[in-house]
């Protein structure tokens, strides 16, 4: 048995409680332990994964400030923070309902995209034909594309919401095709997403020319644009979403400066007037039972940050995708407790 009492030779099929989840923070401290994302079992630990943590240390995609390819590592740092049991805004158990594993690092060429690109779509294509979902952390945005290749090829075409301040669907940069600023038209151009379904969720900024709103529209893209939170708020920002995802299938992509700049410094391209990390949190919850198939959470880059304020929120966003697909797991209704608002909190501080 493990130290939170779980069972590491649990095999699919039987009971979702007997998982190899997390180190129990109240038994070994959260700084101490392995430094997978939320101290979880590495994939070689465990006989079977619903869900796989995979880091793309990347950042060659970059077009202002490097230093994404040290985010999934500053990812999983602040991912010690975390209390890991149970997710009160959810009701769930992510690390309970279903096998969540660190599937470590993509080994991605720093020189060719073209060959990180290959290599990541390769590695994703592999859990998610072992059966895991894969919930990515960045790594610069163009990790996306490679990602979305490996999910089409075990899919089909998805529904794709896409969180960020820019479009990332300019057409090339200096010539380059893809990078973290055009890896969404390319995208486009290979059918990998559902046009009709998918949706920009946090754009605002200057742009480039007056045009780049109508070029990105016939895409097929709408957007939620952040000034809009203003009037909508939360909820009507939910609604958008919702009524444009419908039942398809699901991809989520988060660029962490979707966030405002005091709430995520860390990271390559900072715009102003951002989201607060409530907002995000309150729409990524929001989203609960749509058919989530992947996700990602990118372009965090900690030689800009400040007391871990950014890898601690992409570490929190990434827990809630977790706890998301958690709760589209069989029996996972009859395995959570039920709510106890007011209950002492007894994890250790």
């Amino acid at each position: 048995m493990q130290e939170d009492g779980t069972n590491p030779t649990a095999r699919a099929g039987e009971p979702r409680n007997e998982v190899v989840g997390p180190l129990d923070a109240r038994l070994v401290p959260r700084y101490a332990g392995p430094g997978t994302f939320a101290r979880l079992p590495r994939l070689d630990q465990v006989e079977r994964a619903d869900v796989a943590v995979l880091g793309v240390p990347f950042d060659a995609g970059t077009s202002y400030r490097p230093g994404a390819r040290f985010g999934p590592e500053a990812v999983r740092q602040a991912s010690r923070l975390l209390r890991t049991a149970y997710d009160p805004a959810l009701d769930a158990e992510p690390f309970r309902a279903q096998q969540v594993i660190d599937a470590g690092d993509v080994s991605a060429n720093p020189y060719s995209i073209p060959e990180a690109l290959a290599a990541i779509e390769l590695e994703v294509s592999g859990l998610l034909t072992s059966g895991a979902t894969v919930v990515t952390i960045g790594g610069d945005h163009t990790i996306t594309l490679g990602a979305l290749r490996a999910v089409f090829r075990h899919s089909g075409p998805v529904a794709l919401v896409h969180f960020d301040a820019h479009l990332d669907t300019w057409d090339t940069y200096f010539g380059a095709r893809v990078t973290h600023g055009s890896f969404l038209r390319r995208a486009a151009e290979e059918g990998l997403f559902v046009d009709s379904a998918s949706t920009h969720v946090g754009i605002r900024g200057p742009l480039y020319d007056r045009e780049d709103l109508a070029a990105d529209a016939e895409l097929g893209f709408r957007v939620v644009h952040c000034q809009e939170l203003n009037d909508i708020g939360i909820r009507g920002a939910v609604e958008r979403i919702r009524a444009r995802v419908g039942d398809r299938r699901l991809y989520l992509s988060i660029d962490i400066d979707v966030l405002d700049p005091a709430n995520a410094p860390g990271t390559g391209t900072p715009e102003l007037a951002g989201m607060t990390s409530r907002e995000l949190l309150g729409i990524v919850q929001g989203l609960a039972g749509l058919d989530i198939v992947g996700a990602d959470v990118v372009e965090v880059a900690p030689a800009y940050d400040h007391a871990e304020i950014t890898s601690l929120a992409a570490a929190t966003v990434a827990y809630k995708l977790i706890g998301l697909l958690a709760m589209s797991k069989p029996g996972t209704e009859a395995a959570r407790p039920s709510p106890s608002p007011g209950a002492p909190d007894v994890e250790p501080r």
